[in-house]
């Protein structure tokens, strides 16, 4: 078990079986290996998250993990979407938070990579993943998402930054927020 904790202005992340807060959404969290909420990254893009009108949107979560970040879209208002990652644990863990939070037909999982999404036309791509990785999907994540789509990327290290956005912004979309974290960053897009 662990404590209880807020991220955001408006989540707390709880383990199972906690009283719930009036002031706060809970997200139901079992401790994985694969991030409940703790690293700087997770924290940054709940916290853009917030700041979107997330309602009615389908999203895709590349590296999604334990779900967190999809979990929070459907809080936000988001109507459904699919998580992908490539570790099978990952991916169990996803499956059960979403049973923990209640969520079911909302999220679809599926292990594997990028190469497995054959839908596109997403609202928004979530992808909290390395840098390096996110320049070598850069195209084929951008076709993923509709015009006018959002794609908030993070886990990129400050060395992969300016790549980052260098390679999205010829790839047809516009920085709207960068954000600078103590080791990695933040890249807020819209694609044109």
């Amino acid at each position: 078990m662990y404590q209880p904790f807020n991220i955001g202005k408006q989540f707390r992340i709880v383990p199972a079986g906690t009283e719930p807060l009036s002031d706060r959404t809970d997200i139901v969290m079992a401790r994985g290996a694969f991030g409940s909420g703790e690293h700087e990254t997770t924290a940054n893009c709940i916290d853009i998250m917030e700041t979107l009108d997330l309602a009615g949107l389908t999203f895709l979560d590349l590296g999604s993990g334990t779900g967190i970040l999809s979990l929070a879209a459907l809080k936000l208002g988001a109507k459904c979407g699919l998580c992908v990652d490539i570790e099978t644990a990952a991916v169990k863990s996803a499956r059960l938070n979403c049973e923990l939070n209640e969520i079911g037909s909302e999220i679809e999982h599926r292990c594997g990579t990028l190469e497995l999404v054959t839908e596109s036309g997403f609202d928004l791509v979530l992808a909290n993943i390395y840098g390096d990785i996110l320049l070598a999907l850069c195209f084929e994540l951008v076709a993923k998402v509709k015009p006018g789509g959002i794609l908030l990327l993070s886990g990129i290290l400050w060395e992969y930054n300016y790549d980052v956005q260098n390679k999205f912004e010829r790839a047809g979309c516009k920085v709207v927020k960068n954000k600078l974290l103590e080791e990695f960053s933040t890249v807020l897009l819209i694609k044109g």
